[in-house]
């Protein structure tokens, strides 16, 4: 029995049958994959051949056969050896209890792609923090280098568009840090700049109207510590969240502080929260370019903070992109097409620019 797939027909890993593998086609390589056990092969292919079929969409001119614990990989002399590596990452994963899914794959497939030096099965179970049933971990290699710079660094600015973990990574840091007693309080703060409204205008103290740019940081703590310790910790100052302009004045020490959206961050607010570190600390500078909600013809400080402090020592500059965005798969399409769309809309002014100019002279 076989299944028709992208166009193609296959045989199943759910129906296994005994026929013979395909001879040998002039021009066409085929290897075979040899599974230790009917486990290990569901779990690599998965349920339903779920995985098997990711693969196959990956490669449309790769034909697979099954036959017992068996896979045959018949195709183009180019791609039959890139999906034996894939296969025999995944194998790696699943030896470590990695759940083998599309997305896992999709994230082994961009690895590979990028031919980086770096073991696949490395960067996706290096382990940060568990918490209540939940590991959280780096998902693409950019993201594991971010988590490295964090551990090798004092002040590490994170910038990439959003959905690519660069708060919620360093939120898992700060809280494996203080679990370890690396530092004595976590501190997470914030501008409270608003995309299009006013403070003012919001019923309630000022605590109040405060407190909803400060959710997401809650939020993410609570997917990291006991529900129940925060407050606890929180009123013992172990925890402390804050808008950005609450930081004034302050020298904090012995502290791992995280500046959560800085691209809202004028430049003589990010020069403030810069000089606040103190010893023992590390800070976490996260935001995205794209979106600033600065008044227009205001400044980001993030956005020259780079140029300023190039070449300092100790200070790292990690960039994500829509590749590292793990989130649903459009938001990584969406962040291309608006980053396609700026780099248009920048020509288009550039050649305008040109053209008056050539007016000018003409």
């Amino acid at each position: 029995m076989t299944e028709a797939a992208n166009g193609k027909a296959r045989t199943t890993s759910g129906e296994r049958t005994t026929g013979e593998f395909p001879h040998s086609v002039p021009g066409v390589r085929t290897e075979v994959v040899v599974f230790e056990n009917s486990g290990q092969m569901v779990q690599s292919l998965g349920s339903h051949d779920e995985a098997l079929r990711f693969i196959e969409s990956q490669y449309p001119g790769v034909d697979f056969h099954v036959r017992g614990n068996e896979l045959s990989i018949s195709g183009p002399p180019a791609d039959v050896p890139r999906i034996m590596r894939l296969l025999n990452e995944v194998r790696g994963l699943v030896a470590r209890g990695t759940v083998i899914t599309p997305a896992v794959l999709q994230q082994l497939v961009s690895m590979l792609r990028s031919q980086s030096l770096q073991n696949p099965v490395e960067v996706l179970t290096t382990n940060i923090l568990s918490s209540r049933g939940k590991t959280i971990r780096p998902k693409t290699l950019n993201q594991k280098n971010y988590v490295d710079a964090i551990d090798a660094n004092t002040v590490i600015f994170g910038i990439g568009p959003a959905g690519t973990g660069k708060t919620y990574l360093a939120m898992a840091k700060a809280v494996q840090a203080l679990q370890q007693k690396e530092v004595s309080r976590i501190i997470l703060t914030r501008p409270a700049v608003e995309a299009g409204e006013r403070l003012g205008f919001l019923p309630g103290t000022l605590s109040d109207k405060i407190d909803p740019y400060l959710r997401p940081l809650y939020d993410a703590l609570h997917d990291m510590m006991d529900p129940e310790s925060i407050p606890r910790l929180m009123a013992a100052g172990t925890i402390e969240v804050a808008p950005l302009a609450y930081m004034r004045g302050r020298t904090l020490n012995d502290a791992f502080i995280i500046l959560d959206e800085a691209q809202n961050t004028t430049p003589e607010q990010m020069k403030m929260f810069l000089t606040r570190l103190g010893f023992g600390s590390k800070m976490v500078v996260t935001g995205d370019i794209t979106q600033v909600d600065l008044p227009f013809g205001t400044r980001s400080g993030l956005r020259i903070v780079e140029d300023i402090l190039q070449g300092i020592e100790d200070v790292n500059f990690s960039v994500l992109d829509a590749a590292d965005v793990v989130r649903h798969r459009l938001v990584g399409d969406i962040v291309n097409a608006y980053s396609v769309w700026d780099e248009a809309q920048r020509n288009r002014v550039k050649h305008s620019v040109a053209r008056d100019k050539r007016g000018e002279h003409a």
